[in-house]
């Protein structure tokens, strides 16, 4: 009796070893490396580092420096922030994040900048790339060159969205070198990174960094990246009264758990920091495109960033602004250049639970759903009010983003009716027979929580 208890505690014992060495070993395995940095962005001085020098996958912080080409070549009069760009059929395939830019299709290069800073979207910065070196391996080496010149000695850039790709690799320490150079070399620039969410109308393109911005005292930048060889990525700087503060964060296990990291090492940061220190601003590389004939008439002087709008806190006071009229937004841009879009996901939005999957997926079987097309919105008793929340390739997505809606947002969208409307755009998802006042009023709880929304009136 007593060897057959032995022989079944040794089994179980192998039974448990062999689960840890196939399953959660490489579960480990397969997670993004970390590594963090703190810098006082007045001295340069580093405050706290962990594998900063360890070379990983820098995802969509590689925009980053696709941005502070741009902002060179403006100011330098190489390009014009009016130049519209003709879309490429590579720019157009790039995957999500984008904006669902169409081969052929011209935008201004302004739109493309800000789609690149705000929304984090891939084809605008494969664009921003292409027109202004010609090609996205050409605007590579350009980017190469600058990292270089900016002391970046362990970064190779293979492309301008920072999407995976075999050798292209940053550090904590380079990526933070290049977010003190953003806000030192190119400050008439550097406040598009703290806007919260762009409007026009009742149209609204939220930053992928919103809820870091929202949530930490002093924050006002810079930038998200996440793929999966990456894992969620940020480069963030605050300012506290004399002080301003930049931590990086490669490799965190989710958008929450990267932030709550990053929020960390920022309030480390302003603990350990000198209240009071001289400014030593990097040395801002000597511009020098090759073979480029430059228009010194294209060069910027400045103009006046617009007066802030009311609520929105990132924008505190009238300042200049290169290049850049903050009038309009990518928003506008969309609407001027009929963009066919589609919503994709920020590259760095929390997944649901396995839990509210299941159920949303359990209600929504694709079998059951039935063609239904509707061509307008119905009016009763004033409630001829609607709001629209994606548009999607496939019925079923958009079924599934109303019910996953309404379930997140019950009170607000109680007595409406999920409609899809299947335009030649594709499956518009929207919620019908609502007031205005209960309209506006639900797309703003919406917006709140992170899901795009867009008030649709009676025609």
């Amino acid at each position: 009796m007593r060897r057959q208890q032995k022989r079944s505690i040794s089994i179980w014992l192998w039974v448990c070893v062999g689960f840890w060495m196939g399953v959660v070993v490489p579960l480990s395995a397969i997670s993004a490396p970390y590594a963090d940095m703190v810098m006082d962005a007045r001295t340069g001085k580093v405050l706290s580092s962990e594998n900063a020098d360890t070379r990983l996958h820098p995802a969509s912080l590689t925009k980053m420096m696709t941005l502070y080409i741009a902002f060179e070549a403006i100011e330098n009069g190489e390009i014009s922030a009016n130049k519209k760009v003709r879309i490429s059929r590579k720019a157009a395939s790039e995957p999500p994040s984008k904006l669902g830019l169409r081969e052929g299709q011209r935008i201004e290069l302004r739109y493309l900048i800000r789609a690149a800073a705000v929304k984090s979207a891939n084809d605008a910065a494969t664009a921003i790339g292409e027109a202004i070196e010609g090609s996205e391996a050409a605007f590579a080496r350009r980017m190469n060159r600058t990292a270089k010149a900016l002391g970046m000695t362990r970064t190779t850039f293979k492309n301008a969205h920072g999407l995976t790709e075999k050798g292209h690799l940053s550090t904590a320490r380079d990526m933070t070198i290049l977010g003190r150079h953003l806000f030192y070399d190119y400050p008439d620039y550097y406040h598009l990174f703290s806007r919260v969410n762009i409007d026009v109308g009742s149209r609204v393109v939220p930053n992928t960094n919103r809820r870091f911005l929202n949530n930490f005292k002093g924050a006002d930048g810079i930038k998200t990246g996440y793929t999966n060889a990456a894992g969620f990525n940020l480069v963030a700087s605050a300012e506290r009264g004399n002080e301003r503060i930049i931590a990086t964060v490669f490799g965190g296990r989710s958008t929450k758990t990267r932030n709550d990291q990053v929020a960390k090492l920022l309030n480390y940061g302003f603990k350990k920091a000198p209240s009071k220190a001289t400014i030593i601003k990097p040395n801002k590389p000597n511009y020098a495109s090759a073979n480029k004939i430059i228009n010194t008439k294209l060069a910027v002087s400045t103009s006046l960033r617009p007066k802030a709008r009311p609520n929105d806190k990132s924008v505190q006071t009238d300042t200049k602004l290169a290049a850049l009229d903050l009038k309009t937004d990518v928003a506008a841009a969309l609407t001027l250049a009929h963009l066919n879009t589609t919503p994709v996901l920020s590259d760095q939005k929390e997944p649901l639970s396995n839990a509210e999957e299941k159920i949303i997926d359990a209600t929504l079987e694709p079998k059951s759903l039935m063609p239904e097309v509707v061509t307008r919105i119905s009016a009763s008793g004033g409630r001829d009010w609607a709001i629209n929340v994606g548009l999607f390739t496939t019925q079923y997505a958009a079924e599934k983003m109303l019910l996953k809606t309404a379930l997140a947002e019950m009170s607000t969208l109680d007595g409406s009716l999920r409609k899809v409307v299947n335009s030649k755009k594709g499956f518009e998802a929207n919620f019908v027979g609502l007031s205005e006042e209960a309209a506006e009023r639900a797309c703003q709880r919406l917006l709140a929580k992170n899901v795009e929304c867009e008030t649709l009136g009676p025609s």
